[in-house]
C-alpha cells in the first residue's frame, strides 16, 4: 500500500518577539507553516521567543514604493561610501519614521548578522521586496558590485515611482470629479425630485416625457436603492472574482485598456517605458538576456506585454534575435524595436533600452499634461448633461404652466 500523501503546509505571516543570547529585545516577521515552526527556527538562531502571533493582514503603515526607493538609495550611498552592510542597515533602520520598514530592516539585519546573504534576508519579506529586487541584489552580491547594482536599482525604483505618480495624477482628477457627480445626482434623485413630484401632482396636467423619465428614475432609486447598491457592489466583486479565475479574460481586459481612446495611448506608453527600464536595469546588472526577459515578463504590469515577453524569451532561448521576435509580437512600437536592434548590434542593449525608457517617460509626461487640458472640458460637458438635464426636467412643467397661464 502506498504511503498516504501529505499536503504541504501553507505558509503564513507571523509576528514574533523574543530575546537574543545577550538578553537584547528583538522582534520581527517570518513566513512559516505554523507557530511551532516559527519558534523552532528562531530557537536554532539562538533567540528565546516570548510571543508569536499570526498577521492576518498588513496593518498599520505599509511599505510604499517611495519608501523602497529611498531605502535603496540610502543603502547604495552608504555602501559606496565604505560603510559596512550591518552598520548601514542599522543606521537606516534607526532613522526610519515608517514603523513597518523599521521592523523589516531589523529582521533583515538580524538575518545578515547570522550569516545569510542580503538577498536571502530580503526574500523572506515577499510582500515588500519583489523577486526582481532580490534577484538584482543577489547579482550584485555574487559579482562584488553591490554599490553599482544598488545604484541601478535605486534609479529603477525612482523612475518607476515617478511614472506611477504621473499616471495616477492624470487619472485621479477625472475619477474624483465623476465620483462626486454621481453622488450629487443620487442625492438629487432621492431627496430633491420627490419634492417636485408632490408639487407636480397638484397641476393636474400631463408632464413632459423628460420629467416623467426623471421621476420614474427617482421612484425606482428611492424604492430599490438597497438592490441597486447590492447589484453594484456584488457586480464589482463578482467581476473581480471572474477576472481572477480566467486568464483569457484578464488578457482581454488588458488588451481593451490599451485600446481605450486617449487613456489607452497613455497607458501603453507607460507600459513600454516600464518594460524597457526593467530590461535595461536587469541586463545592465549582468543578468543573462533570457533570465532578464523572464523577470521583465513578471514585472510588465500588463498581460499583453507579459505574453509578448514570454514569447520573446522562448525565441531568444532557441537562438533567434530579440528584435525579430519583438517585431513579430506586434506589441512594441517601431522605435523600441529599432533601438533594441541598434543595442544588439553594438553590444549596448542596456544603454539603448535606458535611452528608450527616458524617451517614453518624457512622452508620458507630455501626454499627462495634454490629457489634463483635454479632460477638463469633457468633464464639464458630462456634468452639464447629467445635472443640467435633471434640473431642466424638473423645471419644464413650471415653464409650460407659465406659458399656458
Amino acid at each position: 500500500m502506498p504511503p498516504p500523501r501529505t499536503e504541504a503546509l501553507k505558509e503564513q505571516l507571523f509576528i514574533w518577539e523574543g530575546k537574543d543570547k545577550h538578553g537584547k529585545q528583538m522582534r520581527g516577521e517570518m513566513r512559516a507553516g505554523g507557530q511551532a515552526m516559527v519558534q523552532a527556527q528562531l530557537r536554532r538562531q539562538g533567540i528565546f521567543v516570548t510571543k508569536v502571533r499570526k498577521r492576518y493582514f498588513i496593518g498599520g503603515q505599509g511599505l510604499r514604493q517611495q519608501d523602497l526607493a529611498v531605502f535603496t538609495r540610502q543603502l547604495a550611498t552608504m555602501i559606496r561610501a565604505g560603510v559596512p552592510l550591518l552598520q548601514g542597515l542599522d543606521i537606516i533602520g534607526r532613522g526610519q519614521t515608517n514603523l513597518a520598514l523599521g521592523r523589516i530592516l531589523q529582521q533583515v539585519r538580524h538575518d545578515v548578522a547570522t550569516g545569510n546573504d542580503l538577498s536571502t534576508a530580503l526574500a523572506k519579506h515577499p510582500h515588500f521586496f519583489s523577486p526582481l529586487y532580490c534577484n538584482l541584489v543577489a547579482v550584485g552580491e555574487s559579482a562584488g558590485v553591490m554599490d553599482t547594482t544598488l545604484d541601478r536599482l535605486a534609479v529603477y525604483e525612482e523612475k518607476a515611482l515617478a511614472l506611477r505618480n504621473q499616471i495616477r495624477s492624470a487619472l485621479m482628477y477625472p475619477s474624483a470629479v465623476m465620483a462626486v457627480a454621481l453622488v450629487v445626482v443620487a442625492v438629487i434623485l432621492i431627496v430633491v425630485v420627490p419634492t417636485f413630484k408632490d408639487v407636480f401632482a397638484s397641476f393636474g396636467a400631463e408632464l413632459p416625457w423628460l420629467t416623467r423619465m426623471v421621476i420614474s428614475m427617482s421612484e425606482s432609486l428611492v424604492k430599490w436603492w438597497w438592490l441597486v447598491l447590492a447589484v453594484l457592489v456584488g457586480g464589482v466583486f463578482g467581476l473581480r472574482m471572474l477576472v481572477r479565475g480566467s486568464q483569457p479574460l484578464q488578457f482581454a481586459l488588458d488588451a481593451l485598456v490599451l485600446r481605450l481612446p486617449v487613456v489607452g495611448s497613455l497607458i501603453g506608453k507607460a507600459m513600454v517605458a516600464r518594460w524597457t527600464r526593467t530590461l535595461a536595469t536587469l541586463f545592465g546588472a549582468g543578468i543573462p538576456l533570457v533570465d532578464a526577459l523572464g523577470s521583465v515578463a513578471n514585472a510588465a504590469g500588463n498581460r499583453v506585454f507579459s505574453q509578448a515577453t514570454l514569447q520573446i524569451q522562448r525565441d531568444v532561448s532557441t537562438g533567434q534575435r530579440m528584435t525579430l521576435s519583438m517585431e513579430s509580437t506586434g506589441a512594441f512600437p517601431p522605435m523600441v524595436v529599432q533601438m533594441a536592434s541598434i543595442g544588439e548590434e553594438s553590444g549596448s542593449l542596456d544603454q539603448m533600452m535606458g535611452k528608450t525608457a527616458d524617451f517614453f517617460e518624457a512622452e508620458v509626461d507630455e501626454k499627462v499634461k495634454g490629457l489634463s487640458s483635454l479632460l477638463e472640458p469633457l468633464i464639464i460637458v458630462i456634468l452639464g448633461v447629467l445635472i443640467g438635464g435633471i434640473v431642466v426636467a424638473m423645471y419644464l412643467p413650471i415653464f409650460q404652466l407659465g406659458s399656458i397661464a
